[in-house]
């Protein structure tokens, strides 16, 4: 077996062709998903300069910080890379209790039922 991994110190992001790379963004302390969202360039560098996560918005098409309308911000304690530079992993400590824009802890409020086509609430 091919031994291709990448070890790799030096930080360059793959972003895709609309400049973009997506975030899987969890609670820092449960471990629990909270959302998927996306970051282009600009949205990365703020994050790192100020410790707060912001996103860009591809149906608003532009710039946000999580919790600029809502107060529920996250305060980011780790930006973790993946294997090929493609994905982001934030650890937040998120303020308030909904990162959902629905108004919920998490994005991912609904599972999948065993007949593969009705979606059930937790």
């Amino acid at each position: 077996m091919k031994n291709d991994r990448d070890e790799s110190l030096v930080f360059t992001p793959q972003y895709d062709l609309s400049g973009l790379i997506p975030v899987v963004t969890v609670d820092a302390t449960s471990g629990e998903v909270l959302m998927l969202a996306w970051m282009n360039e600009e949205s990365l560098r703020k994050t790192r300069e100020t410790g707060q996560a912001h996103y860009w918005s591809r149906s608003r098409n532009r710039l946000w910080r999580k919790g600029e309308e809502s107060g529920h911000v996250q305060t980011v304690r780790d930006i973790r890379v993946d294997c090929d530079q493609d994905a982001l992993l934030l650890l937040v400590d998120q303020a308030g209790d909904c990162a959902c824009h629905t108004g919920r802890r998490s994005c991912f409020y609904r599972s999948l039922n065993s007949d593969g086509r009705t979606l059930v609430f937790l």
